[in-house]
């Protein structure tokens, strides 16, 4: 029996099989946007621009950043840089950050989920 994405949430560590077309593919399901790959379980997440990429986006981070080494930070379809402020705050945290490309984060964060790694994802939807 697949898992549900019920209220924007699905519990548990799963890799990202697919992107684009404006969503992901993950745990047997679809979801049109942009989502947060945490060690609780994949979010949905309301930011559509690197831009709107602020601590506010990253509340749901901060609550889990004791389980979180890095954050990879998907941008879209072009590596968009974040503010200093952000990753000196995530610093602070004990969160390393790194910035690229949607795909590009999708594909690391599975292999680093694979090896057992602290990561989480917060990625923009491509469309």
């Amino acid at each position: 029996m697949a898992a549900r994405f019920e209220d924007g949430f699905l519990p548990g560590r799963w890799p990202i099989d697919a992107y684009g077309n404006g969503g992901f593919r993950f745990g047997d399901m679809s979801h049109r946007g942009s989502i947060l790959v945490l060690p609780s379980g994949i979010r949905a997440w309301d930011v559509t621009e690197p831009g709107a990429i602020d601590r506010a986006a990253l509340r749901p981070v901060q609550a889990e950043a004791g389980s979180i080494e890095l954050l990879l930070v998907g941008t879209g379809a072009e590596i968009a840089a974040l503010p200093p402020t952000l990753r000196a705050w995530l610093k602070d945290m004990g969160v390393g950050l790194d910035t690229m490309q949607t795909g590009a984060a999708a594909r690391t964060y599975n292999i680093l989920v694979g090896e057992n790694r602290k990561v989480a994802a917060a990625l923009v939807a491509v469309p």
